[in-house]
């Protein structure tokens, strides 16, 4: 319960700091956590992110001290974060559906976005089917793109999945498809931890790069861009993915937060974590998801 005891800490974290300029990188720091991590974790614990968390509640309170009529709209701009009035009056509104000078208007509808508290409550009497399995390092072959922090667990952004769209529109692929004999021609989606510093983190498409990859076209691949993505000896949490799209990976991943994470002693590590896709694959199994962990 580590983790759970951490994000309530950066929720009060965030209460406490909600008049200062601070995002969801500070609340992690507060809790010496990664900001990937975190940000990942936060977000599908609570169904938003933590800098939307963190706007929500400041427009919640902002709306309250409209109404009570002791603070003007530029004073109330400024006092919650924003550099002007306009971009003030634009995020408040999205959120209330009036504008600042309605809010202060007697009767006027607002609404109200109360902080997070995380409870223990009863959950499981579900199956949940994994295994644990020990992998050396590994090497693979892949086309890889960087990606904003911001997409992870947004359920709107589809970049990665257009990136695989486009990998197949496009056949950028096509370089590595005969690089491996038939029967381990199963593609790997590569996600990388956070750089300490960065915004982005990095998502790879590709194939193991083992004695049985053509060293050739390992060497032709990495003139065309492609890149050799290298792994630690690691201990993995595998979870089979059910289903006919994506979504079905959002689910899973939701559900080793809820379900796994809490119950299994183990803990996630800073390490790429992925996807299989094989080439011959079983009903219904959309992908296996790789996640890094290690005992507590």
């Amino acid at each position: 319960m580590e983790w759970i005891r951490q994000l309530q800490e950066a929720i009060c974290f965030m209460e406490t700091h909600l008049l200062e300029k601070i995002n969801y990188e500070d609340a992690a720091a507060s809790v010496y956590m990664s900001s990937y991590s975190f940000h990942r974790c936060f977000s599908m614990m609570a169904g938003m992110t933590a800098n939307d968390y963190i706007r929500q509640r400041r427009l919640s309170l902002a709306a309250q001290d409209l109404q009570q009529g002791e603070i003007t709209v530029l004073d109330a701009a400024l006092k919650y974060g924003w550099e002007t009035p306009e971009s003030f009056a634009k995020a408040f509104a999205r959120f209330h559906g009036i504008t600042p000078r309605q809010a202060r208007e007697p009767g006027a509808a607002l609404r109200m976005f109360n902080p997070l508290v995380i409870k223990i409550t009863l959950e499981g009497g579900t199956v949940m089917d994994y295994r644990i399995i020990h992998k050396e390092g590994q090497k693979f072959l892949a086309l890889v793109r960087a990606f904003p922090n911001s997409i992870i667990n947004d359920d709107n952004d589809h970049s990665i999945p257009d990136f695989w769209e486009e990998c197949n529109r496009r056949k950028l692929l096509k370089p590595i498809e005969s690089a491996r004999p038939e029967g381990k021609r199963d593609l790997y989606g590569l996600c990388s931890p956070k750089v300490d510093e960065a915004d982005n983190f990095e998502y790879g498409i590709g194939i193991l790069a083992d004695g049985d990859t053509d060293a050739e076209t390992v060497e032709a691949c990495l003139k065309k861009g492609f890149r050799l993505w290298q792994t630690e000896a690691m201990d993995y949490a595998v979870f089979d993915c059910m289903g006919e799209d994506g979504d079905c990976i959002s689910r899973m991943w939701q559900k080793f937060y809820h379900e796994f994470l809490p119950q299994s002693g183990y803990e996630q590590t800073e390490c790429t974590d992925y996807e299989i896709y094989f080439e011959n694959t079983k009903p219904g199994l959309f992908c296996e998801l790789w996640i890094p962990v290690k005992k507590k």
